[in-house]
């Protein structure tokens, strides 16, 4: 019987994070102290609305690699110069869209 109770226990607690989407997961997993369910989720929603999936992946890694971010940002590669300006536009909207989480 504890074995059940302690197995539902840790869905109960996981199943929001299993839920949640990859930006979402990333920025909950982050060591920034900002991090919280509530402004995780809101970039999530952003996310969401401005980014394809592809683009939420590759803004999930710049939490685990910061420095991924600026070689993207650097990169000659037209693909790189057309994610980063959607990625700027996300970064303003979730700042302000986010800015109460």
């Amino acid at each position: 019987m504890k074995k059940l109770l302690l197995a539902a226990a840790i869905v109960a607690v996981t199943a929001p994070l299993a839920s949640a989407g990859t930006v979402e997961r990333a920025c909950l997993k982050s060591d920034r102290k900002s991090a919280s369910r509530a402004l995780c989720g809101c970039i999530q929603d952003v996310a969401d609305q401005t980014l394809t999936r592809g683009d939420q992946k590759l803004v999930a890694s710049f939490f685990k690699d910061p420095h991924r971010a600026q070689e993207i940002r650097q990169s000659d590669s037209r693909s790189h110069e057309t994610f980063w300006k959607k990625y700027k536009s996300f970064g303003k909207t979730a700042e302000v869209y986010c800015r109460r989480s």
